[in-house]
Protein backbone atom coordinates (compact mmCIF):
# COMPACT_ATOMS: atom_id res chain seq x y z
CA UNK A 1 0.00 0.00 0.00
CA UNK A 2 0.87 3.53 -0.88
CA UNK A 3 1.14 6.74 1.68
CA UNK A 4 1.52 10.09 1.35
CA UNK A 5 3.52 11.38 3.87
CA UNK A 6 4.03 16.21 4.13
CA UNK A 7 6.69 17.32 6.11
CA UNK A 8 6.65 20.12 8.67
CA UNK A 9 8.66 23.63 9.87
CA UNK A 10 12.01 22.79 9.38
CA UNK A 11 12.04 21.74 5.36
CA UNK A 12 12.05 25.17 4.33
CA UNK A 13 14.88 26.35 2.07
CA UNK A 14 15.12 29.29 -0.46
CA UNK A 15 13.94 28.68 -3.74
CA UNK A 16 11.56 26.18 -2.75
CA UNK A 17 8.85 25.68 -5.21
CA UNK A 18 10.31 27.64 -8.28
CA UNK A 19 10.42 24.72 -10.38
CA UNK A 20 6.81 23.55 -9.45
CA UNK A 21 5.92 27.22 -9.97
CA UNK A 22 7.20 26.88 -13.56
CA UNK A 23 6.26 23.77 -14.77
CA UNK A 24 2.46 24.07 -15.22
CA UNK A 25 -0.26 26.71 -15.58
CA UNK A 26 -2.59 25.35 -12.91
CA UNK A 27 0.29 25.08 -10.47
CA UNK A 28 0.93 28.39 -11.55
CA UNK A 29 -2.39 29.84 -10.72
CA UNK A 30 -2.77 27.62 -7.39
CA UNK A 31 0.43 29.28 -6.19
CA UNK A 32 -0.58 32.83 -6.97
CA UNK A 33 -4.27 32.45 -5.21
CA UNK A 34 -1.98 32.23 -2.13
CA UNK A 35 -0.49 35.47 -1.88
CA UNK A 36 -4.36 36.94 -2.84
CA UNK A 37 -5.18 34.59 0.76
CA UNK A 38 -2.23 35.66 2.98
CA UNK A 39 -2.54 39.20 1.58
CA UNK A 40 1.42 39.54 1.32
CA UNK A 41 3.76 38.17 -2.03
CA UNK A 42 4.99 34.85 -0.35
CA UNK A 43 5.74 33.51 -3.30
CA UNK A 44 8.76 36.48 -3.74
CA UNK A 45 9.79 35.05 0.14
CA UNK A 46 9.71 31.73 -0.93
CA UNK A 47 11.76 32.11 -4.30
CA UNK A 48 14.18 34.83 -3.29
CA UNK A 49 14.26 35.94 -0.44
CA UNK A 50 16.20 36.37 2.62
CA UNK A 51 16.96 32.54 4.45
CA UNK A 52 15.95 35.10 8.07
CA UNK A 53 12.85 35.92 6.38
CA UNK A 54 11.43 32.30 5.64
CA UNK A 55 12.34 31.30 8.87
CA UNK A 56 10.02 33.43 10.60
CA UNK A 57 7.01 30.84 11.75
CA UNK A 58 4.31 33.54 9.66
CA UNK A 59 6.36 32.70 6.75
CA UNK A 60 7.68 29.12 7.01
CA UNK A 61 4.69 27.59 7.55
CA UNK A 62 2.52 28.40 4.69
CA UNK A 63 5.74 28.13 2.47
CA UNK A 64 5.63 24.87 3.32
CA UNK A 65 2.33 24.15 2.65
CA UNK A 66 1.91 25.96 -0.57
CA UNK A 67 5.17 23.49 -1.64
CA UNK A 68 3.52 20.63 -0.83
CA UNK A 69 0.09 21.37 -2.12
CA UNK A 70 1.18 22.19 -5.18
CA UNK A 71 3.73 19.16 -5.25
CA UNK A 72 0.83 17.38 -3.96
CA UNK A 73 -1.10 18.41 -7.92
CA UNK A 74 2.12 17.63 -9.67
CA UNK A 75 2.01 13.83 -9.32
CA UNK A 76 -2.06 14.03 -9.16
CA UNK A 77 -2.01 12.07 -5.48
CA UNK A 78 -0.25 9.18 -6.69
CA UNK A 79 -3.20 6.85 -5.71
CA UNK A 80 -2.43 6.79 -2.16
CA UNK A 81 -4.31 4.98 0.15
CA UNK A 82 -3.10 6.86 3.18
CA UNK A 83 -1.46 10.00 4.11
CA UNK A 84 0.10 11.28 7.30
CA UNK A 85 1.95 14.90 8.25
CA UNK A 86 4.47 15.92 10.63
CA UNK A 87 2.85 18.80 12.78
CA UNK A 88 2.43 21.22 9.96
CA UNK A 89 1.75 18.58 7.52
CA UNK A 90 -0.79 17.28 9.00
CA UNK A 91 -3.05 20.48 7.14
CA UNK A 92 -1.12 19.32 3.63
CA UNK A 93 -2.29 15.64 4.23
CA UNK A 94 -5.99 16.65 4.80
CA UNK A 95 -5.77 18.45 1.57
CA UNK A 96 -4.47 15.14 -0.13
CA UNK A 97 -7.27 13.11 1.47
CA UNK A 98 -9.95 15.61 0.54
CA UNK A 99 -10.62 17.25 3.92
CA UNK A 100 -9.98 21.21 3.15
CA UNK A 101 -9.68 22.65 -0.11
CA UNK A 102 -6.30 24.83 -0.34
CA UNK A 103 -7.83 28.29 0.55
CA UNK A 104 -9.04 26.31 3.66
CA UNK A 105 -6.13 24.93 4.51
CA UNK A 106 -3.83 27.94 4.26
CA UNK A 107 -6.24 30.10 5.50
CA UNK A 108 -6.00 27.95 9.25
CA UNK A 109 -1.69 27.12 8.83
CA UNK A 110 -1.40 31.29 8.89
CA UNK A 111 -4.35 31.89 11.85
CA UNK A 112 -2.03 28.64 13.40
CA UNK A 113 1.32 29.65 12.70
CA UNK A 114 0.62 33.66 13.84
CA UNK A 115 -1.09 32.15 16.80
CA UNK A 116 2.07 30.59 17.69
CA UNK A 117 4.48 33.42 17.31
CA UNK A 118 2.41 35.47 19.42
CA UNK A 119 2.61 32.66 22.43
CA UNK A 120 6.60 32.45 21.83
CA UNK A 121 6.59 36.04 21.88
CA UNK A 122 4.50 36.16 25.08
CA UNK A 123 6.53 33.69 26.70
CA UNK A 124 10.35 32.40 26.04
CA UNK A 125 10.99 29.25 25.88
CA UNK A 126 12.78 26.76 23.98
CA UNK A 127 12.80 23.15 22.59
CA UNK A 128 15.78 20.78 22.66
CA UNK A 129 17.14 17.01 20.66
CA UNK A 130 17.68 14.32 22.24
CA UNK A 131 19.73 11.77 20.79
CA UNK A 132 20.53 7.92 21.76
CA UNK A 133 18.20 7.42 24.81
CA UNK A 134 15.06 5.47 25.23
CA UNK A 135 11.74 7.25 24.70
CA UNK A 136 10.71 6.04 28.17
CA UNK A 137 14.04 7.50 30.34
CA UNK A 138 13.12 10.53 28.18
CA UNK A 139 9.91 10.64 29.86
CA UNK A 140 10.98 9.96 33.14
CA UNK A 141 13.32 12.55 33.73
CA UNK A 142 11.57 15.13 31.82
CA UNK A 143 8.69 14.32 34.67
CA UNK A 144 11.44 14.88 37.49
CA UNK A 145 11.74 18.49 36.29
CA UNK A 146 10.17 21.84 38.42
CA UNK A 147 8.84 23.77 35.12
CA UNK A 148 7.53 22.89 32.28
CA UNK A 149 9.68 20.29 30.26
CA UNK A 150 7.76 17.57 28.00
CA UNK A 151 8.40 14.90 24.98
CA UNK A 152 6.95 17.40 21.79
CA UNK A 153 8.39 15.49 18.77
CA UNK A 154 8.74 11.06 18.53
CA UNK A 155 10.93 11.18 15.58
CA UNK A 156 12.02 8.06 15.28
CA UNK A 157 13.98 5.56 17.41
CA UNK A 158 16.18 7.31 19.63
CA UNK A 159 15.38 10.70 18.25
CA UNK A 160 12.93 12.81 20.79
CA UNK A 161 12.84 16.43 20.94
CA UNK A 162 11.43 18.38 24.17
CA UNK A 163 9.92 21.62 24.77
CA UNK A 164 9.17 23.53 27.39
CA UNK A 165 10.34 26.57 29.51
CA UNK A 166 14.22 27.30 28.77
CA UNK A 167 15.43 26.74 31.87
CA UNK A 168 13.25 23.41 32.51
CA UNK A 169 14.79 22.50 29.39
CA UNK A 170 18.71 23.04 29.93
CA UNK A 171 17.93 21.18 33.58
CA UNK A 172 16.35 18.50 31.46
CA UNK A 173 19.38 18.64 28.76
CA UNK A 174 22.30 18.09 31.57
CA UNK A 175 20.06 15.25 33.30
CA UNK A 176 19.61 13.49 29.85
CA UNK A 177 23.42 13.98 28.96
CA UNK A 178 23.85 12.49 32.81
CA UNK A 179 21.43 9.36 32.08
CA UNK A 180 23.05 8.57 28.96
CA UNK A 181 22.09 10.56 25.82
CA UNK A 182 24.52 10.76 23.25
CA UNK A 183 23.50 14.46 23.01
CA UNK A 184 21.00 16.59 23.86
CA UNK A 185 20.87 19.41 21.72
CA UNK A 186 19.36 23.12 21.94
CA UNK A 187 17.25 23.91 18.76
CA UNK A 188 17.30 27.36 17.02
CA UNK A 189 13.66 27.93 17.70
CA UNK A 190 12.38 30.50 19.98
CA UNK A 191 9.16 28.65 21.10
CA UNK A 192 8.50 25.44 22.76
CA UNK A 193 5.78 23.98 19.84
CA UNK A 194 3.94 20.96 21.31
CA UNK A 195 3.98 21.86 24.67
CA UNK A 196 1.25 23.66 27.16
CA UNK A 197 2.76 26.80 26.32
CA UNK A 198 0.99 26.83 23.24
CA UNK A 199 -1.91 26.76 24.86
CA UNK A 200 -3.14 30.64 23.74
CA UNK A 201 -2.26 29.70 20.01
CA UNK A 202 -4.80 26.21 20.17
CA UNK A 203 -7.55 28.32 21.33
CA UNK A 204 -6.91 30.59 18.49
CA UNK A 205 -6.44 27.52 16.61
CA UNK A 206 -10.14 26.31 17.68
CA UNK A 207 -11.61 28.84 17.30
CA UNK A 208 -10.87 29.33 13.64
CA UNK A 209 -10.88 25.31 12.73
CA UNK A 210 -14.79 25.66 14.24
CA UNK A 211 -15.43 28.02 11.17
CA UNK A 212 -14.01 26.39 8.41
CA UNK A 213 -15.69 23.67 6.65
CA UNK A 214 -14.24 19.70 7.42
CA UNK A 215 -15.49 16.96 4.86
CA UNK A 216 -15.32 13.31 5.04
CA UNK A 217 -11.85 11.59 3.95
CA UNK A 218 -11.22 10.04 1.52
CA UNK A 219 -8.70 7.66 2.55
CA UNK A 220 -7.75 7.88 6.11
CA UNK A 221 -5.22 10.15 7.91
CA UNK A 222 -2.83 9.23 10.94
CA UNK A 223 -2.84 11.89 12.82
CA UNK A 224 0.12 13.13 15.39
CA UNK A 225 -1.65 12.51 18.15
CA UNK A 226 -3.70 9.50 18.43
CA UNK A 227 -2.01 7.91 15.78
CA UNK A 228 -4.66 5.80 13.82
CA UNK A 229 -6.58 5.90 11.11
CA UNK A 230 -8.77 8.75 11.12
CA UNK A 231 -11.76 10.02 8.71
CA UNK A 232 -14.42 11.32 10.55
CA UNK A 233 -14.64 15.15 10.24
CA UNK A 234 -15.27 15.68 14.02
CA UNK A 235 -12.61 13.45 15.00
CA UNK A 236 -9.95 15.43 12.84
CA UNK A 237 -10.84 18.83 13.77
CA UNK A 238 -10.57 17.89 17.60
CA UNK A 239 -6.95 16.18 16.89
CA UNK A 240 -5.87 19.00 14.82
CA UNK A 241 -6.32 21.20 18.16
CA UNK A 242 -5.02 18.93 20.87
CA UNK A 243 -1.50 18.54 18.19
CA UNK A 244 -0.83 21.94 19.64
CA UNK A 245 -0.03 21.04 23.35
CA UNK A 246 0.56 17.95 22.59
CA UNK A 247 3.08 15.49 21.33
CA UNK A 248 3.78 14.72 17.41
CA UNK A 249 3.89 11.00 17.81
CA UNK A 250 5.02 10.04 14.58
CA UNK A 251 6.98 6.78 15.38
CA UNK A 252 4.13 5.58 16.44
CA UNK A 253 1.96 7.12 13.53
CA UNK A 254 4.67 5.31 10.60
CA UNK A 255 4.72 2.20 12.74
CA UNK A 256 0.74 1.71 12.44
CA UNK A 257 0.78 2.83 8.83
CA UNK A 258 3.18 -0.13 8.07
CA UNK A 259 0.73 -2.18 10.37
CA UNK A 260 -2.19 -1.06 8.22
CA UNK A 261 -0.35 -2.19 5.25
CA UNK A 262 2.16 0.36 3.81
CA UNK A 263 4.96 -0.30 2.04
CA UNK A 264 6.04 2.87 0.25
CA UNK A 265 6.25 6.03 1.77
CA UNK A 266 6.05 8.82 -0.51
CA UNK A 267 7.03 12.52 0.67
CA UNK A 268 5.49 15.33 -0.98
CA UNK A 269 6.81 18.54 -0.14
CA UNK A 270 10.16 20.24 0.59
CA UNK A 271 13.31 18.25 1.78
CA UNK A 272 13.64 14.38 2.72
CA UNK A 273 13.90 14.36 6.36
CA UNK A 274 10.81 12.52 6.52
CA UNK A 275 12.30 9.93 4.07
CA UNK A 276 15.48 9.25 6.51
CA UNK A 277 12.77 9.07 9.63
CA UNK A 278 10.53 6.49 8.16
CA UNK A 279 14.00 4.16 7.32
CA UNK A 280 15.00 5.21 10.88
CA UNK A 281 11.67 3.36 12.32
CA UNK A 282 11.48 0.41 9.74
CA UNK A 283 13.97 -0.13 6.85
CA UNK A 284 12.17 -2.67 5.37
CA UNK A 285 10.00 -0.09 3.40
CA UNK A 286 10.60 1.97 0.43
CA UNK A 287 10.93 5.68 1.03
CA UNK A 288 10.76 7.86 -2.16
CA UNK A 289 10.55 11.64 -2.62
CA UNK A 290 7.11 12.89 -4.58
CA UNK A 291 9.03 15.35 -7.32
Amino acid sequence: MKALVFPGQGSQFVGMGKELYDSRKDIKDLMESANEILGFDILSIMFNGADEDLKKTEVTQPSIFIHSVAALKAVNGLGAEMVAGHSLGEFSALVANGVLSFDDGLKLVSERAKAMQDACNANPSSMAAILGLEDARVEEICAQINGIVVPANYNCPGQLVISGETAAVEEACAKLKEAGAKRALLLPVNGAFHSPLMQPAQERLAAAIEKTKFRKATIPVYQNITTTAVTNPEEIKQNLIAQLTGPVKWTQSVQNMIKDGATNFIEVGPGKTLQGLIKKIDNSVDVASAI
